[in-house]
């Protein structure tokens, strides 16, 4: 363990991953594509739904802020774990950790509060079918929106002022493959009791609100689903919230999982399990849930990809005319 004076402490020293060289050339490989297929189909999602006025709604809007949110959380901790196994560099100042802290759980209680969003809007949408329009205006959907973003930045300002207020003189290895809650916690050699109580309250209460009103609302659907007397209208009820309830349970599961118990239950092998799935994992998942699920997205996302090509395909043929253009005359 390294030990440092609390006068001298400028870094930390990221030690949540393998050290052996074959390990991680083959993690960095593999989080690499992680993240650019991560990428790709949270852009592709993005471009869809902006560029097909049939998904200009409420439920397309909020998954478009969902989308966003999938491309942030990794790029807050990836990029620098790619750089940690393929050059060994495990450093980060205290500033850039606390900055990256800062925007993780800005980014993680911003989704947290969406997928509450997201629930509403499809109660509305499955329970209220006539008035849904004028009940989830665009002014509401503005205002929701703005809403979460706004509670996620207040809640990482709590948290993160809470933490990086502490003294750090004992040891500054991180033990995790990013700056998170419980493991900057750890370190901490001042009373850190009174600032846990006050996290874990903050994340429980706001938490269990999400989750609470996420809950009241599928219980709603469901029984609305349960009286629908057209089966065609049961499965397209089912086949828009499936998408979603997998989504929420995949997210609230983990981040319960990591922030919603006393830092002295902390384990940093199975935290790093389970950050993997909510920082990595779901959002890969997220757009190939939704594209797999959705009719609406799948039949967005091929008449992107024959734009695209139709588009791919003119610019060959204007390439080949210029062509022949510029060629000389013979004969």
């Amino acid at each position: 363990m390294q030990r440092v004076n609390l006068s001298t402490v400028s870094e930390f020293v990221l030690v949540g991953l393998s050290d052996a060289p074959e390990v991680r050339f083959l993690l960095f490989l593999l989080f690499l594509i992680i993240y650019l297929a991560t990428m790709a189909g949270n852009i592709t999602i993005l471009v869809a739904m902006s560029t097909d006025t049939r998904l200009h709604n409420p439920m397309y809007f909020f998954l478009g802020n969902l989308s966003l949110l999938d491309i942030l959380c990794p790029t807050i901790t990836v990029p620098k774990m790619l750089e940690a196994l393929l050059l060994e560099n495990k450093a980060i100042s205290f500033t850039g950790c606390m900055l990256q802290l800062f925007f993780l759980i800005d980014v993680v209680g911003t989704e947290i509060f969406l997928l509450a969003v997201m629930a509403y809007d499809r109660y509305v949408a499955i329970c209220h079918p006539l008035q849904y329009m004028n009940i989830v205006s665009l002014k509401l959907c503005a205002h929701l929106a703005i809403g979460t973003w706004v509670a996620g930045f207040f809640n990482s300002l709590l948290h993160s002022s809470l933490i990086f207020t502490l003294s750090f003189c004992d040891s500054n290895e991180v033990d995790q493959y990013y700056c998170d809650i419980p493991p900057v916690l750890a370190l901490s050699c001042s009373p850190t009791y009174s600032r846990e109580l006050v996290i874990l309250v903050v994340a429980g209460v706001l938490g269990s609100a999400a989750f609470v009103v996420t809950l009241i609302s599928y219980i709603y659907i469901l029984v609305a689903i349960l009286y629908m007397k057209s089966s065609e209208s049961r499965h397209k009820a089912f086949s828009t919230c499936g998408s979603h309830l997998t989504v929420v349970c995949l997210f609230y599961g983990t981040t319960i999982c990591t922030y919603v118990r006393p830092s002295s239950t902390y384990s940093p092998h199975q935290d790093r399990v389970v950050s993997m799935l909510y920082g990595i994992l779901t959002p890969l998942l997220n757009p190939i849930i939704y594209s797999l699920r959705n009719k609406e997205v799948k039949c967005a996302l091929r008449r992107l990809i024959s734009h695209i090509r139709t588009l791919l395909t003119r610019q060959e043929h204007l390439s080949q005319s210029l062509a022949s253009s510029r060629a000389p005359a013979t004969g």
